[in-house]
């Protein structure tokens, strides 16, 4: 089968012929149709969390159910479930048994230290594999696997409620996403930041009731208090540290930034502002399986329509420098129903 994997160095990725895997006791095995491509699949393939050579990539696979082990009971042949970035958790911890599984200190992630949804087939654990439903476009679907539900997951955790002003830092893959779920399902009022013209029109063109772009804005935190009285809360989905620096200045007192995005650098907090204004500052990782539900059926009612482009799977290598590059609008899939 064809895998987009981790090359040797650790600097990139490569498109390799792999063998299918034979699954065991509580597998599934799975022939994908369709796999996003992330921005935290660009840090795996460069060996930013440590080095993963030969590691099959992807946790935005959508694929279905082509043979389950005698002892599921969960999934059956014919389903279309998910590949995610949660891929499984122990089960018994304090994390896994408290509704905060994605923080279970022995997580397994799909294509991080096991293999992900970036081939042809894939072996899943059925219990932690998400059931996609009927209506939702497998292709949409792969976007929502991962940019959708830590999306949904960060506004949740904004405490986004109707009447609310929620400022999202970055308007690409993550953050168009961001804006519809702000605006769609949680009605709140939505401004979107981001330094490229493109990804701004889209966010306006799917809810954003305000746009900035910070390359024309000499102080965007400044402008964002005089238009709001500032955020209730803000989600940074930025890989930047001075999106997080003006995310903390852009809420008002009492508000909440949950950080998204993960620039391999330190912000800048104030103690001083945060204790005074009571600030909070919160980490929001993907979501738990509830969640990838949550945000599978808003999607399913229409309510989320992830911008994705189909690309061919001999393209990734492409696909990955352009991401690099900062030039992709959107999320790009890789199309697995033209293999094989």
């Amino acid at each position: 089968m064809k895998a987009i994997v981790v090359n040797e160095a650790s600097t990139g990725v490569e498109v390799k012929d792999k063998p299918i895997p034979q699954i065991k006791h509580g597998e599934a095995l799975v022939k994908v149709e369709y796999c996003g491509v992330c921005h935290t699949d660009l840090h795996v393939a460069h060996g930013d969390f440590g080095q993963v050579p030969g590691r099959i990539l992807g946790h935005e696979g959508i694929g279905i159910v082509t043979e389950v082990a005698d002892d599921v009971t969960s999934l059956k042949v014919g389903d279309r479930v998910s590949i995610a970035w949660f891929f499984e958790g122990c089960g018994h911890c304090e994390y896994c048994t408290t509704g905060r599984e994605t923080l279970c200190r022995s997580v397994k992630n799909a294509g991080y230290n096991v293999d992900g949804g970036m081939s042809e087939y894939v072996v899943v654990t059925a219990n932690y594999a998400v059931k996609v439903p009927e209506g939702l476009d497998p292709a949409q679907a792969s976007s929502i696997t991962c940019a959708g539900v830590t999306t949904y997951k960060a506004i949740k955790e904004a405490g986004a409620a109707p009447g609310k002003w929620i400022v999202i830092y970055g308007a690409g893959g993550l953050g168009n996403l961001a804006v519809q779920y702000a605006k769609k399902v949680f009605n709140t009022h939505v401004v979107a930041v981001d330094i490229n013209a493109d990804k701004l029109d889209l966010a306006k063109k799917v809810g954003a009731d305000i746009i900035i772009n910070a390359k024309e804005v000499e102080d965007v935190a400044a402008r964002i208090q005089e238009l709001t009285g500032g955020c209730h809360g803000a989600v940074v989905t930025a890989v930047s540290k001075v999106a997080f620096n003006q995310a903390v200045d852009s809420v008002r007192a009492g508000g909440t930034v949950v950080a998204v995005g993960l620039p391999s650098e330190y912000m800048e907090l104030s103690i001083v502002k945060t204790v005074l204004d009571g600030i909070r500052v919160v980490g929001s990782l993907v979501g738990t399986r509830k969640d990838l539900e949550e945000a599978f059926d808003f999607g399913a009612q229409g309510l989320v329509v992830p911008v994705v482009q189909k690309r061919a799977v001999d393209d990734a290598p492409a696909i990955f420098n352009e991401m690099e590059a900062g030039q992709i609008q959107g999320r790009m899939v890789l199309d697995f129903t033209k293999e094989g």
